[in-house]
C-alpha cells in the first residue's frame, strides 16, 4: 500500500498514511458522533459529540501506528531490515526488507502485536477506571472505554490463526518449527487465511441480504482483502522457492547495446538503438571501457530537441554511484528486496515534495521484479506513449561488479505498469 503523506521517522521507521486512512476516520467518527456517544450520554451538543468523535478517531489511529512500531523494533532486534509502515483503511503495514530468519524470530515479530494491541487496551481501561473514579464527565469515560474495547478487540482479530494477519504469521511459525519447511508453512497459512476471509465475506453479505444490515458489507469488505492478500502471500512464497537457486545471469539478456559517454544524445538517436534491441536503457561506457551509469529514453526525452545535438550521454546520464549493483552469481531471490526497497524509498522520498530530477516520482521509482523474461519492444522518444513507458524507467538501477563490465541486461515486468517494462544492468565475469 503506497503513502500519500509522510510522517516522517520515529523510531527510525519511516511512517506514512495513505489517503484512504481518511475513510477509517470518517466512519469512526460517524459512528460515534452520530450513534454510538449520544446514546450512552445524552443531553450534549453536537459539536461537543463530534469533537470527541474525531479525537477517539485519532487516538485509534495511534494505537494502529504503535501496533505497528511494535512489530518493526521487534524485527529490527531480530535482523530483519524494516523500510516503513503505511497505515491505510484497512488498518497498517509494516514493510519489512525480507523474511524471519527462524521460526522463533517470525513468532516474536508476530506475537508483539497483538500484545501491544492489548496492553493498550488495558491501559486505556484503566484510565477509563481513574476517571470514573475522580468523576469526570460520562460521556470521556465513555470515549476511553471505547478505545479500550477496540484495542482489545484489534489484538483477538489479529491473533486469529490466518494470513496476512498476525495470527496467520504464528500459524506460520508453528507449522515452520514443526516441519521445517517454510514454504510448506506459509501454504497452510494461507490457506487458513482465505477460509477466513471466504467465511467473512459470505457471513457479511448475509447480513446485508437476509438481515437487511448495511454493515454487514464491512467485515466482506475485509474478508475480500484478506482472500487477495493470503493468496498473493502464497505465490510469493512459491516464487522465493522457485527464485531461491536461480543466479542473475540465468535470467539477463546477455551484451547489451552499450553507448560511449562522449556521444551526443543526437548521435545516440541517429544510430537507432531502438527498434532491433528493444530497450529503453543503456550502459554508458567511458574511453577505457568501464561502466560510468545508465542512459535511459526518458532522459532522452526530457531533453529538448535543439540541445540533442550539443548535449553529451554523460551530461544526462544516471551516474554509477546512484546504482544497484549485484554480481552475475547472485541468487535473483537477494536482489528482489533491494529492488522492493528502492522502490519504498523512492516513493517515500517523491511525497517529501523532491523533484523528479533528484528524486524518484511514485511511478518512476525502482519496481519489484515479477516474470523475468525478454524484454518487450520500446518506442523511440516522441512516438505515441513514450512518455508512459519511460515514467517507470526514468530512475530505475542496474546491477554491475566492480569490474565495470556489463555482461547482460534483466528484464522485468513493472508491477504498477502491466504492459511497461524496467531494466538493470548484469555484470560482467
Amino acid at each position: 500500500m503506497d503513502e500519500t503523506l509522510s510522517l516522517g521517522r520515529i523510531a527510525g521507521v519511516r511512517v506514512g498514511l495513505n489517503w484512504s486512512v481518511l475513510v477509517i476516520v470518517a466512519l469512526v467518527t460517524v459512528a460515534l458522533a452520530h450513534s454510538e456517544f449520544p446514546s450512552a450520554h445524552p443531553g450534549h451538543s453536537a459539536l461537543l459529540y463530534w469533537a470527541l468523535a474525531l479525537l477517539a478517531a485519532i487516538v485509534f489511529l495511534a494505537s494502529l501506528l504503535a501496533h505497528e512500531l511494535a512489530h518493526a523494533v521487534v524485527a529490527r532486534r531480530n535482523g530483519v531490515q524494516v523500510d516503513g509502515i503505511t497505515l491505510w483503511m484497512l488498518g497498517g503495514a509494516a514493510r519489512l526488507h525480507s523474511e524471519a530468519p527462524t521460526p522463533g524470530a517470525e513468532l516474536r515479530i508476530a506475537a508483539v502485536g497483538p500484545l501491544t494491541s492489548l496492553l493498550a487496551g488495558g491501559v486505556f481501561a484503566g484510565i477509563a477506571a481513574g476517571l470514573h473514579a475522580l468523576h469526570a464527565s460520562g460521556l470521556v469515560v465513555e470515549a476511553v472505554v471505547w478505545l479500550s474495547a477496540i484495542n482489545v478487540m484489534l489484538a483477538v482479530f489479529n491473533a486469529l490463526p490466518a494470513a496476512p494477519l498476525d495470527g496467520g504469521r504464528l500459524l506460520r511459525a508453528y507449522l515452520w518449527h514443526r516441519t521445517g519447511d517454510r514454504l510448506r508453512a506459509t501454504r497452510g497459512a494461507s490457506a487458513a487465511g482465505r477460509a477466513l476471509g471466504w467465511f467473512m465475506v459470505l457471513t457479511g453479505f448475509a447480513a446485508v441480504w437476509f438481515g437487511h444490515n448495511l454493515s454487514g458489507l464491512w467485515p466482506a469488505l475485509i474478508g475480500w482483502f484478506l482472500i487477495g492478500a493470503a493468496t498473493t502471500e502464497a505465490r510469493q512464497a512459491e516464487l522465493r522457492s522457485v527464485l531461491g537457486s536461480v543466479p542473475v545471469h540465468r535470467v539477463m539478456t546477455p551484451n547489451p547495446v552499450t553507448v560511449p559517454d562522449t556521444a551526443t544524445l543526437a548521435d545516440f538517436l541517429a544510430e537507432g538503438p531502438f527498434g532491433p534491441y528493444r530497450h529503453s536503457a543503456f550502459p554508458v561506457l567511458t574511453a577505457d571501457g568501464s561502466v560510468a551509469g545508465l542512459l535511459t529514453v526518458r532522459r532522452v526525452e526530457a531533453t529538448p530537441a535543439q540541445a540533442r545535438a550539443s548535449t553529451t550521454v554523460r551530461e544526462v546520464m544516471r551516474p554509477l554511484a546512484e546504482i544497484i549493483t549485484a554480481a552475475p552469481q547472485e541468487p535473483m531471490l537477494d536482489l528482489l528486496p533491494r529492488l522492493e526497497a528502492a522502490l519504498y524509498a523512492a516513493r517515500w522520498s517523491s511525497t517529501k515534495g523532491a523533484s523528479s530530477a533528484s528524486s524518484p516520482s511514485p511511478t518512476s521509482a525502482v519496481p519489484c521484479p515479477g516474470r523475468a523474461g525478454p524484454p518487450r519492444r520500446s518506442r523511440t522518444p516522441g512516438s505515441s506513449g513514450t512518455r508512459s513507458m519511460e515514467s517507470s524507467r526514468a530512475l530505475s538501477r542496474g546491477t554491475l561488479n566492480q569490474t565495470g563490465r556489463v555482461s547482460g541486461l534483466v528484464s522485468t515486468d513493472d508491477p504498477d505498469r502491466p504492459v511497461e517494462q524496467a531494466e538493470y544492468f548484469v555484470p560482467g565475469p
